[in-house]
């Protein structure tokens, strides 16, 4: 954050005029999108998970660099849709994209251009936004020539405005896209309060911690089919927090695997996140979660509005 004092707006106090714009992430699912926002952010917005295409929706995580606000949007990834909820994350991550004033595509160093990318690649030729690349996971490329070559192979596409070699996990290269990042967003003033890291509710990115923890544990056994919902939450006269969320699978086998045998699952996926959500609440927190059989949730428009999602028509 900028030194100075604070101006009655809320925004610090600096010689610089303020500035504030949404940048875009977008790539292929596994890129790094999720990883590279919470490091650009500072903490956890947004679900990081081993297993690709959990982002489900445009998530917006906040910082601020100088006199800037900078507002990321870290969208679903971009792939051939073959279901209907893949259909309405594609339609997602695009709608997010087009809110940007700066697009940044990352790209998996290491998986160079395949057909999500070139996908990818096509439609952003009609947009108008301002286009950076981001070259991320390079500490596992050896050969730098081999990045030479992917970056002269991108560039050749798209005219990027800059291209940035970065390594979202441990942050290198972060500090200098978000400099970036800062010049480049519009001059105005800033749209979140500076204390602001996110405007995610509280009780989403509780069950999105949850929906993370359960994928973590369960890796390929379970599907994307898979939905957690908060539905209570209180805060009791100790200062700790009541927190109810519901598992919604589609089938009793599902259900099984989710629960585990007696019980050892849920209750693995219950304490690994009460203790992140008692390290983001800064309270202790009381977690209970259950778990139910909704068949069919894939096709109820009502499941997709909770998503934060638009349900695609046939």
């Amino acid at each position: 954050m900028a030194n100075g004092p604070e101006s009655g707006d809320g925004q610090t106090g600096s010689s610089e005029e303020p500035r504030c714009g949404f940048v875009a992430i977008i790539g292929a699912p596994n890129a790094g999108k999720s990883t590279l926002v919470n490091a650009l952010v500072g903490t956890k917005v947004t679900i990081v998970c081993h297993k690709v295409q959990t982002t489900r929706m445009p998530v917006r995580g906040i910082a601020i660099e100088g006199a800037s606000q900078l507002v990321f949007i870290d969208t679903p990834g971009i792939f051939a849709p073959r279901r209907r909820l893949d259909r309405a994350m594609v339609e997602s991550a695009w709608s997010g994209a087009e809110d940007g004033d700066v697009i940044a595509l990352i790209v998996d160093a290491a998986k160079g251009i395949d057909d999500n990318v070139s996908r990818i690649l096509s439609k952003l030729k009609g947009v108008r936004s301002r286009l950076v690349l981001l070259l991320n996971k390079v500490d596992k490329v050896r050969d730098k020539e081999q990045l030479l070559k992917l970056t002269q192979a991108l560039t050749a596409e798209i005219d990027f405005e800059r291209v940035f070699m970065i390594s979202a996990l441990n942050s290198n290269g972060v500090a200098d896209f978000k400099s970036y990042l800062a010049s480049a967003v519009p001059v105005g003033p800033w749209h979140y309060p500076e204390e602001d890291v996110s405007d995610i509710p509280m009780r989403v990115l509780a069950a999105e911690i949850t929906r993370e923890r359960i994928f973590h544990l369960l890796h390929d056994e379970l599907p994307y089919s898979i939905s957690v919902e908060t539905t209570d939450w209180k805060q009791l006269r100790n200062g700790s927090v009541r927190i109810e969320q519901t598992v919604f699978v589609e089938r009793d086998s599902q259900k099984s695997i989710v629960l585990g045998k007696g019980g050892k699952t849920i209750k693995q996926v219950s304490s690994e996140a009460r203790q992140e959500l008692r390290g983001i609440l800064e309270h202790d927190v009381h977690l209970f979660i259950f778990v139910k059989v909704r068949e069919g949730w894939g096709d109820d428009p009502e499941r997709y509005r909770e998503m934060g999602l638009s349900f695609p028509k046939d």
